[in-house]
């Protein structure tokens, strides 16, 4: 087995790719016509959650039979399980969007499961002294801290965006564009998202190690972590499909798989195939990139979590702007938003400049002398 070299400031550009797809994924769904939600939410996990998980490990990693063959079992179980409950998550997410938008849901969501997603597992191990006691480790957690800061504001302007809009609706007519928004409904789904992806985080980073680990025994290199995601993602299937046909059921949606429903526009079924598949392999491709950077993020590697999360809040707000969702909004609520964006780009370069020093290791912690 070769090790791969540490080099965390690829390891963060990496994440950068997977948190751009990540803000991204969610932006097709806004384009599908005549489809039930249920339909095109069962299309798309299928893509994100059961044949790109396959086919990825399929593509990239070495004998994967005998890779599975020969990992522990008891990881595997506990990965899919974890999957599991992170897929009750991600319907949550989902639905919340609906509710509060874009920028509020990632905020929310995203800015709990950065904290626990990262600090969970090295405070149950009893890991935290030591990484403190490494160099740029102070780096780090201002970085963590203020992630979790920016996070907050995004989340401020958020609530101020609720009030301009609760506000222009008392002035509007019902075409107004504000039906649906509703705060209370949307943080309740953004919570349970927020503790529920903080579990895909710490199955795939640490539960799933093992299995890991025996891919890279066997060659997978950087690749390895691509067999995680085949327990855990399909975990999330599961949980996905089982609601999205309860719901297919009780509204009798079943159709709409070969044909869609009938209403005013224009609407195709393949588009909306294609804009599914499109969502899929955004979100799949998002963690593809967040493999190649954990790999690489040396002394400091449980960072990644943190870092994916606080970019896709950046990315995600940028999204938002690009689809107008604060149009018309005060300037204090454009104040809050612009300030957030700063302190999460802080953030983001503190934690890089934490691992940075952490990678030179002896050579910082020693004054410079090997």
């Amino acid at each position: 087995m070769t090790p791969i070299p540490s080099n965390p400031l690829l390891g963060v550009g990496y994440h950068s790719v997977g948190a751009m797809l990540s803000a991204n994924c969610y932006a097709p769904q806004k384009y599908v016509r005549r489809w039930s939600w249920e339909i095109f939410w069962m299309t798309q996990a299928a893509w994100c959650w059961l044949i790109w998980p396959i086919v990825g490990a399929l593509c990239t990693i070495p004998h994967l039979g005998q890779v599975l063959a020969e990992a522990p079992r008891q990881p595997m179980m506990i990965a899919f399980l974890m999957g599991l409950a992170y897929g009750v998550g991600g319907t949550a997410f989902n639905i919340s969007i609906r509710y509060i938008g874009f920028s509020l849901t990632y905020a929310v969501a995203v800015g709990l499961s950065s904290v626990l997603g990262t600090l969970v597992t090295p405070l149950v191990e009893g890991r935290f002294g030591e990484i403190l006691a490494k160099p740029g480790a102070g780096w780090v957690m201002l970085g963590v801290a203020g992630g979790v800061l920016g996070i907050a504001v995004c989340g401020i302007a958020g609530r101020l965006k609720e009030i301009d809009v609760r506000d222009q609706a008392a002035t509007a007519d019902e075409s107004g564009g504000t039906a649906g928004f509703s705060l209370a409904k949307g943080l309740a789904l953004s919570l349970v998202a927020g503790i529920l992806s903080a579990v895909y985080g710490i199955a795939i980073n640490d539960v799933a190690k093992p299995i890991v680990e025996t891919a890279a025994l066997h060659g997978a290199g950087h690749w390895k972590g691509n067999i995680a995601y085949v327990f855990v993602n399909t975990g999330a299937f599961v949980t996905a499909v089982v609601y999205s046909l309860s719901l297919a059921r009780k509204n009798r949606s079943f159709g709409e798989l070969l044909r869609v429903r009938g209403g005013p526009g224009s609407a195709s079924l393949g588009a909306n195939y294609a804009l599914a598949f499109l969502t899929g392999t955004l979100w799949y491709g998002q963690f593809f990139f967040y493999n190649l950077g954990h790999v690489r993020m040396g002394n400091y590697e449980f960072t990644s979590w943190a870092i994916h999360m606080i970019m896709l809040v950046l990315f995600s707000n940028l999204v938002a702007i690009v689809f107008r969702e604060w149009k018309g909004c005060r300037p204090r609520t454009r104040a809050a938003i612009a300030l957030g964006l700063i302190v999460l780009t802080a953030a983001i370069l503190s934690i890089t400049y934490g691992n940075y020093l952490g990678d030179q290791g002896t050579f910082y912690l020693k004054g410079g002398k090997s």
